[in-house]
């Protein structure tokens, strides 16, 4: 990392001096740390999770103490030593501080993480994806990718996402980034497919990136929505990079159809034993004209993941997240650039994966230009999900189109990615119907949603 602070340079050489020190004996070590974070923490920025390691520690024989201790019994030296400082030091510690400080410069919002699409193209064809709708033509060019990153850690941003399409399409150029920004740390949400011996040995070379591999139950479930042959091909890459030693994890996204699968002990048992560290859960997610609301889990369903991947959180040792229902860990709604943001492989800067609006692009303006944008200026402020009804997560693109859950209007008029916005509101509003849910008539201009409501339950072609 170029440019640091005297203080950021002295944080980095006692986090190296400290997992040099846990090396020897990290049982010992592990209580000795905690100390060290303590005072470290001058500005009680870690507070909470302080107080969580706190309770791991002085409980060695708890799933967390289990899952800390893997890293140096599953994790090879060099990569963990990588994981840490990367992680911990500069996208924690580091580039907290830098963006608190870009924030109160800028009057916006900076973001932890930025989620981006190297490519929109696709080795398999998933059931209902979400990404689909972007079609398969689309990449933003190495030097482009190069500069967002070059731009982002000059606000303080350090964690840097791959989704796609499927990202490893374009492996070579994400070890190209990796190499070239060895102060950032790389995650990819992939299908896993193209992970082979090869990738791993370059994974090995620069050991700051991080795989989330996609999997939604035991063979059967997998298969059914990514294809024949898919989970076979993930667990020989699961295989893969746990003889290489390297971190990795997985991403699950559960749907009407696997939830049964996926909530099982016997499913996350299985993860721990293949090496996964952490396993990220989303249920599925209706987007765009091909989307599919028979997968989408039913309330009853979404309870029971709610309760398995919090019980799981207690007693395994590996880390579930849980993305549309643990907010109230990071109060609310990260998106909007609040916590992160979405570059697409058009280059639109989006809100969120999901919310398929932009009003920049990044082949146009710079990052920090669209992060002043009205559409991000309005999350900001305070004017759209971040102050909005609970349902929102069935109606963004009606939402952001014509301010349906917001009591204020919504600031400016975004523009579709793919300028398709009045055949896709009117998919999305077709949808809200099928589903049952329908906009609050005291929001905004719920008088028009509920007559392209209407519009649209007489038309097939309207009907997703």
């Amino acid at each position: 990392m170029s440019g640091k602070t005297m203080k950021e340079n002295l944080q980095s050489f006692a986090v190296k001096k400290i997992l040099h020190y846990m090396d020897e004996d990290p049982d010992k070590s592990l209580p000795k740390l905690l100390d060290w974070a303590d005072k470290f923490d001058k500005d009680n920025l870690f507070v909470n999770q302080r107080k969580v390691f706190h309770d791991i520690i002085e409980n060695p024989d708890n799933n967390w103490y289990l899952l800390i201790k893997s890293l140096w019994t599953d994790i090879d030296p060099e990569v963990r030593k990588t994981f840490f400082e990367n992680f911990i030091v500069n996208t924690s510690l580091i580039g907290s501080e830098r963006q608190n400080k870009a924030q109160a410069d800028h009057n916006c919002n900076i973001p932890w993480a930025v989620l981006m699409d190297p490519t929109s193209a696709c080795n398999l064809h998933c059931t209902g994806c979400w990404a689909a709708e972007y079609g398969n033509k689309l990449n933003m060019s190495y030097e482009m990718l190069d500069d967002i990153i070059r731009q982002g850690t000059e606000i303080g941003t350090f964690m840097y996402i791959f989704s796609g399409g499927e990202p490893l399409v374009r492996k070579s150029d994400i070890i190209r980034l990796c190499e070239a920004h060895q102060d950032c740390m790389f995650l990819a949400f992939t299908n896993g497919t193209l992970i082979d011996e090869k990738f791993a040995e370059d994974m090995m070379q620069v050991k700051n990136f991080v795989p989330a591999i996609s999997i939604e139950g035991f063979e059967e479930a997998t298969d059914f929505r990514r294809g024949q042959g898919t989970y076979q091909a993930v667990m020989r890459a699961m295989d893969i990079l746990r003889k290489k030693k390297l971190i990795f994890g997985a991403s699950c996204c559960y749907t009407s159809k696997n939830v049964d699968s996926l909530s099982s002990e016997a499913y996350i048992d299985h993860l721990i034993a293949k090496g996964a560290k952490f396993a990220w859960f989303f249920h599925y997610m209706p987007v765009g004209n091909d989307a599919v609301p028979e997968l989408l889990p039913t309330p009853k369903q979404r309870e029971t993941m709610v309760y398995c991947i919090r019980k799981y959180r207690k007693t395994k040792p590996i880390f579930t997240i849980d993305f549309q229902n643990d907010g109230e860990y990071v109060q609310g709604c990260i998106a909007g650039d609040r916590r992160y943001l979405h570059i697409n492989a058009n280059g639109d800067i989006e809100p969120c994966a999901f919310i398929h609006y932009s009003d920049s692009n990044i082949y146009k303006k710079t990052l920090l230009e669209a992060l002043k944008s009205p559409l991000f200026m309005a999350y900001h402020d305070g004017n759209l999900l971040t102050q909005i009804c609970s349902v929102h997560v069935l109606c963004w693109k009606t939402q952001n189109a014509y301010g349906l859950w917001c009591n204020v209007p919504v600031p400016i008029q975004p523009i579709c990615s793919h300028r398709k916005m009045w055949k896709i509101s009117m998919a999305n509003a077709s949808l809200m119907r099928i589903i049952g849910w329908i906009p609050l008539i005291s929001c905004g201009d719920a008088p028009i949603a509920a007559q392209v409501a209407r519009n649209t339950e007489g038309s097939e072609n309207n009907r997703i």
